[in-house]
């Protein structure tokens, strides 16, 4: 049997003078040495998009981070800052295909701007800037750093007891993780259940109650440095086994 297909979803990039998709290798690369599964990347082609297609063929779906944040429009607001970059193209095509393949029972992971469109997905919505609601950090990365700086432990989250993320990890109480996002969740979607929190309470982690599979998404970036990162490797070992699991069954 060969390794499980796991779909990661291109954001829509000007590279050059050429309109392009792609998708940053840390991604790809944890799902190879974290998840031991083979990555396949899908086009941000909206609704030109085949999911069933696509969703035949594969054993997982993971939503990568971006530079981009889900517009939103998607949750009933007007954009506040519009410096900021959006993508259309991905939001097309990945808010349809996270129903899709819950609909489906895919094992599905999720991370940063992929944590942040499951929410909207299914009907929750987003701080536009965490750092200017009341009580809330300032969860940004410092650009002028280094990438081993901004990618570097930031805070602690609590995971909760008895969730799907603590069973994962082995235990509740304190993780520490990165914090590279300036957009948050504000309402969370129902049916979604909470796995972790900063110590401000914004919601850092969370699983689809609903779905008996493995469903997990969570706001920072554990494919970073994957293999040096225990916690991290525990996470992408859980999905690449429910994505053998899941081949096996199909």
């Amino acid at each position: 049997m060969h390794r499980p297909i796991i779909i990661l979803p291109a954001c829509s990039h000007q590279i050059g003078v050429q309109p392009s998709h792609a998708a940053q290798s840390k991604y790809v690369d944890a799902v190879v040495l974290g998840a031991d599964c083979a990555p396949l990347i899908l086009p941000a082609l909206g609704e030109a998009s085949d999911l069933e297609a696509v969703l035949s063929v594969c054993h997982g779906i993971m939503l990568t981070g971006s530079p981009s944040n889900v517009h939103p429009r998607h949750y009933d607001q007007h954009v506040l800052n519009p410096t900021l970059p959006q993508d259309a193209a991905r939001d097309a095509t990945t808010l349809p295909l996270i129903r899709a393949a819950l609909e489906r029972g895919l094992p599905l992971l999720a991370i940063c701007r992929g944590f942040q469109e499951i929410n909207v997905a299914l009907g929750g919505s987003l701080h536009q800037a965490v750092h200017d609601v009341a009580g809330k950090h300032d969860h940004r990365e410092n650009k002028a750093d280094t990438l081993e700086q901004q990618y570097a432990p930031s805070h602690a989250v609590v995971v909760e007891a008895g969730g799907r993320l603590a069973q994962i990890l082995g235990g509740a109480g304190e993780l520490s993780v990165n914090s590279l996002h300036g957009q948050g969740i504000d309402r969370l979607a129902d049916g979604l259940t909470v796995e972790a929190r900063a110590p401000d309470g914004l919601i850092e982690a969370f699983s689809v109650a609903a779905v008996p599979g493995f469903t997990m998404a969570v706001q920072w970036h554990p494919e970073w440095r994957v293999t040096n990162n225990p916690a991290s490797m525990r996470l992408f070992a859980a999905f690449g086994q429910a994505c053998r699991d899941y081949q096996a069954k199909h």
